[in-house]
């Protein structure tokens, strides 16, 4: 069954899938947030990654939890499993619970939407989390964010800045909340064994109001008027106790209305940005079609960053993608080729040895950290290649090249094509039997790719992704801009620290 897509009287939109073969009576839950690390305010890098923590309080109480249990808690009762990602471009939270349990689970969600006010104690708790989570952080991890930074100077990592987020308050964090958790900027998504009308009814009843501008302002001018009253009650004078009263309910709703003012600013620059990317993205594509045949012989513009610590000798290699929603089958044949070079083309390379300068190791991933189709641009591949002794810097980026070009030269192997297609529509299949993989990809589909045609339909589009078009893909990496990063022992880099990008 097609999902079902409504939009509720506030903006937020709702998707709901009924997959009974892939749900046997369970059902997920995704809240997809147009909040992520790009969006973080100048010297508080890390905040989304915080709002992300604070959305799982470790302790409830107050009139938005009076039973003093936290969403997570709240969830493992019913028997279920919830959990949330920080990406640079989004943020989604995903619940997966009994399917007799779903109105309760979408009750909780709306709730700890309607009630987020943080206190400082569970901020610092989280921030000194989100450090330990900064500091365990992969190696990969730090490479494709080093790419991407060098080749989209002002992206911003999904983790943050330990130092940055030391100093946050409460005041910092609900400003971001309430500039970016507002309606028109999510999306809600259920995915299993549900009826469509049965769940649109509870999500009309238990949302109304959820990211509203007046919603939340209206609480918060409640708990204001509250805590001037108990201030003027200990002061035993009604009169003194009203005017503080009305002070504060005047004081809160000029902090909304200024707060509102603001986020309608950013939405209409981040609107004005999106849509000069977009017209910059048409020309350098009619530009790139009417020059082709000159720029293939150009080179491609190298970035070279500074040296990352590593466990071997290495270099990392990242090249742009494609936009996935403005050039959709391009971004495909980068994912193919991903396969191509990752599975069969560099493997059987880094076994062999010519003239003792060769690779011990090659990886290549597609999309953000390895997850295609999970952001939207900017976007890149990166290549991990292993380098055995003898084998400098340039002399590894020479070899990735010279891989890529007897792609780019073609054809591609119908059977070596067939292989890597084939590959990606396996893990794919698996990916969408999980319900809550597939209602995260509802959610990011709805909100970063708008015109996909939904998780069903990419089978079809990569099964039309030709050797013709793979080759295009390696031709484009090997004529583009690209950025390379040195990676060496950690001793090494000790010796010489270095920060930032050079070259």
């Amino acid at each position: 069954m097609s999902p079902s897509a409504s939009v509720l009287p506030g903006g937020l939109r709702v998707c709901v899938e009924s997959v009974p073969q892939y749900g046997r009576g369970l059902a997920a839950v995704a809240l997809t947030v147009a909040a992520g690390g790009d969006d973080d305010p100048a010297g508080r890098h890390g905040t989304a990654h915080l709002v992300e923590h604070l959305m799982f309080p470790r302790s409830g109480g107050g009139s938005a939890d009076p039973a003093g249990e936290g969403h997570a808690a709240l969830v493992a009762g019913a028997g279920g499993v919830c959990n949330a990602e920080t990406h640079r471009d989004h943020t989604v939270f995903h619940t997966t619970v009994p399917a007799e349990s779903l109105p309760d689970a979408l009750a909780w969600e709306a709730r700890r939407l309607l009630g987020f006010a943080p206190t400082e104690d569970v901020i610092r708790t989280e921030t000194d989390v989100i450090g330990e989570e900064i500091r365990g952080a992969g190696d990969a991890g730090r490479y494709w964010e080093s790419a991407l930074g060098a080749l989209y100077p002002g992206s911003r990592d999904s983790f943050g800045t330990a130092a940055e987020l030391a100093g946050i308050t409460a005041g910092e964090v609900e400003a971001f909340f309430r500039a970016h958790y507002t309606a028109p900027r999510m999306v809600l998504s259920v995915v299993g064994d549900v009826d469509p009308a049965e769940v649109m009814g509870v999500v009309g009843e238990v949302f109304r109001g959820v990211g509203m501008p007046g919603a939340a302002g209206e609480a918060r001018t409640a708990e204001a008027a509250r805590a001037a009253r108990e201030t003027c009650n200990a002061e035993q004078s009604r009169t003194a106790r009203e005017i503080c009263a009305a002070e504060g309910t005047r004081t809160a709703t000029e902090i909304r209305a200024a707060e509102e003012i603001r986020a309608a600013r950013e939405t209409r620059a981040a609107g004005e940005a999106r849509t000069a990317e977009a017209a910059r993205a048409a020309r350098e594509t009619r530009a790139a079609e009417e020059t082709r045949t000159a720029r293939e012989t150009c080179t491609a513009t190298e970035t070279r960053t500074a040296p990352l610590p590593a466990a071997r000798p290495g270099v990392a290699v990242g090249h742009p993608l494609p936009d996935p929603v403005a050039d959709r089958p391009a971004y495909l044949a980068q994912a193919v080729l991903a396969q191509v070079l990752g599975r069969s083309r560099l493997p059987a390379l880094a076994r062999s040895a010519r003239d003792g300068r060769r690779l011990t190791s090659a990886t290549v991933t597609c999309g953000y950290h390895g997850q295609w189709l999970a952001s939207a641009a900017p976007d890149l591949t990166l290549a991990m290649l292993g380098r055995a002794p003898g084998t400098d810097v340039g002399a590894a980026v020479g070899i990735w090249r010279s891989v890529l070009r007897a792609v780019a030269e073609g054809p591609l192997p119908e059977a070596e094509h067939r292989r890597a297609v084939n590959s990606l529509l396996v893990a794919w299949h698996r990916q969408a039997d999980s319900l809550p993989t597939r209602a995260v990809a509802l959610g990011r589909d709805a909100l970063l790719l708008p015109g996909s045609a939904g998780p069903d339909a990419l089978p079809a589009e990569l099964r039309r992704t030709t050797p013709a078009e793979v080759a295009g893909a390696a031709r484009a990496l090997l004529e583009g801009p690209v950025t390379v990063t040195e990676l060496v022992p950690q001793a090494e880099t000790e010796l010489s620290p270095q920060k930032g990008t050079v070259g």
